[in-house]
């Protein structure tokens, strides 16, 4: 997202808040980043990005965060703006939620969340969030055209995004590659070009989409409450 002025800034984020990110455990999430990044005032030598992440179709359920922002990273960035920064420090937060590292709570504490070099590859000088299957980008694709169909009503669903690759460590094309594969084996989808529709088929498949959102959630509460005690 590029920098625009007054109003009209404030409604692209505000539309860019509303974006269903689909999780590798098939969670919908949302994200409400607060940029920009600041310095940290704590004496600690990294930058901070405060965000809240929503849990989408549940009741309010949310998670704040404080983005952590190591001087490693920092020097590998091209700038901290939205534009360069946001595709990674999302995937970050994905990763982090598939690692049971986020409680999503009805009123949280803010969670600091380290952006380090675990996310970076510095011999290849690309972001690493973990390679997927071809099966898992499938089921990944069938689950974003779903979420983001029910939530937010979406006709066309953008298959071919960036941080959507860098996330699953491929490529744009790939995952259209892996759409249109979908389209050829169970017919559930329609495919435009970088972008797809759901038709009546992916819709009648809501229990099991709804089913890996609620385990996915039991994982979750079942490692906080441990931890706990």
């Amino acid at each position: 997202m590029t920098e625009r002025s007054g109003g009209v800034l404030d409604e692209a984020r505000e539309k860019d808040s509303k974006k269903i990110w689909v999780t590798l455990t098939g969670l919908p999430l949302t994200f409400r980043l607060e940029w920009p990044f600041h310095f940290s005032t704590s004496g600690a030598d990294f930058w901070v990005l405060h965000g809240d992440i929503q849990l989408a179709g549940s009741e309010g359920l949310h998670a704040p965060v404080a983005v952590n922002l190591s001087q490693t990273v920092r020097e590998v960035m091209p700038s901290l703006e939205p534009a360069d920064a946001e595709a990674p420090v999302i995937n970050a937060l994905r990763k982090e939620v598939d690692r049971r590292q986020i409680e999503f709570l009805k009123s949280g504490k803010l969670l600091p969340v380290p952006f380090s070099s675990r996310h970076y590859d510095f011999k290849r000088k690309q972001w690493v969030f973990g390679k997927a299957s071809d099966e898992t980008m499938a089921e990944f694709v069938e689950r974003k055209v779903y979420w983001e169909t029910k939530v937010n009503d979406q006709k066309k669903v953008w298959i071919g995004d960036p941080a959507d690759a860098q996330y699953l460590q491929t490529t744009p094309a790939h995952l259209l590659e892996i759409a249109a594969r979908l389209v050829a084996a169970q017919g559930l989808i329609r495919i435009d070009g970088e972008y797809a529709e759901a038709i009546a088929g992916l819709m009648n498949h809501a229990e099991r989409f709804e089913a890996a959102r609620r385990s996915a959630i039991e994982e979750l509460e079942k490692k906080h409450a441990f931890e706990r005690g």
